[in-house]
Order: structure tokens, then sequence, then C-alpha cells
């Protein structure tokens, strides 16, 4: 795999990162565990997703198994990044990466998220072989998926995310506004 794509995934990886941080900045704790009204997670349980689902994902990298030629389809691993940033097409999450509860604060999840991605880039960073090489599973993706398209949706779901967190603190700053109490508190 030439460096020039090694260098444009931890690129990705790191907007990714930075797309996700940015609807957080300001964000008061109390609003972070508040659901909306029409239902769905509160910020801090999808921060708490994106952890799980960082962790998960890079377990699979590092239990991938190689293959004797690279798996490069240059449609497919755009198609599977678009998808994983695109939020106008729901998924739902696999069970294993469901929030459960597991921080506090929003301050902890973030933390845990970067401690993985921290985890992800070192992994790309000291790869040396191609990614299109070596391939894993996902619970979403029928067959193998090989560890590039891997990286390229780990790279995008935080962008996926971010627009979910944007949607979520707008709903819950405008129903915690005086006068309004369609509020859920998380459990």
């Amino acid at each position: 795999m030439p460096d020039s794509e090694k260098q444009q995934l931890l690129r990705a990886l790191h907007e990714g990162r930075v797309a996700l941080g940015e609807p957080l900045v300001g964000l008061d704790e109390g609003l972070a565990v508040l659901k909306p009204a029409a239902g769905g997670w509160s910020i801090l349980e999808c921060m708490e997703h994106m952890v799980h689902s960082e962790q998960y994902l890079l377990s699979r990298l590092r239990i991938a198994t190689r293959i004797a030629q690279p798996q490069q389809n240059p449609t497919r691993e755009a198609r599977i990044a678009a998808r994983a940033a695109d939020r106008t097409r729901p998924i739902d999450a696999p069970p294993v990466v469901h929030p459960y509860g597991r921080f506090t604060t929003l301050a902890e999840a973030l933390a845990a998220f970067d401690s993985t991605r921290d985890e992800v880039m070192h992994y790309l960073e000291s790869f040396s072989d191609d990614l299109r090489c070596w391939v894993t599973d996902h619970p979403l993706i029928p067959g193998p998926v090989t560890c590039y398209e891997t990286l390229g949706m780990m790279a995008a779901h935080p962008k996926r995310h971010a627009q979910q967190i944007i949607a979520i603190r707008e709903a819950v700053e405008k129903e915690s506004s005086p006068g309004r109490s369609a509020l859920r508190i998380d459990s």
C-alpha cells in the first residue's frame, strides 16, 4: 500500500475525531444526559456508542487474517465510508456497540474515545503490509471486509454521529427552554 494512502487514512481518522468533538464544545453535562422527547439516545449515550464502536472495530483489525491477493475495490471502499458518514439512511447499531451507562460525563467518554483512537492511529502508523491483504468481519457487512475498508469506516463514523449529536443538542436545548417539560432524563 502506498504511503500516500496511509497518510490519507491518518488524515481522515484525525478529521473524524475533530468532527466528533466540534458539537461537544461548550455543551453542558446536564444537557448531555437528556434524551429528546421524540426518543433516541442522549448525547452521552451517543458518545458511549462511539467508544464501543471504536473499540470493537479495533478488535476486529487486531484479529484480521492475511489473504494472498489484495482485495482492492475503490467503489466499494468509497461506498462503505460514505454510508458510515451518512445520517440520511438509518442504520441500527448492533447490540455489541449499544450504550449501557458506562460513562457519567462527556469528558470521560471523550477521553475513552481518544485513547482508543490513539491506538487505532498507532495500529495504522506501524502497519507495514498492504491493508487490502488483511480481512476481518463486520456485523453489518456480509462477507470479509478489508482492514483498509474498516479503517475508512472508522474514519467516517464519527462524522455520522457528530450530525446526530447536533440534532440531539438542538432538540434538548429547545425542549429545555422555559415553559417546556417534555424532556426525558437518561436512566
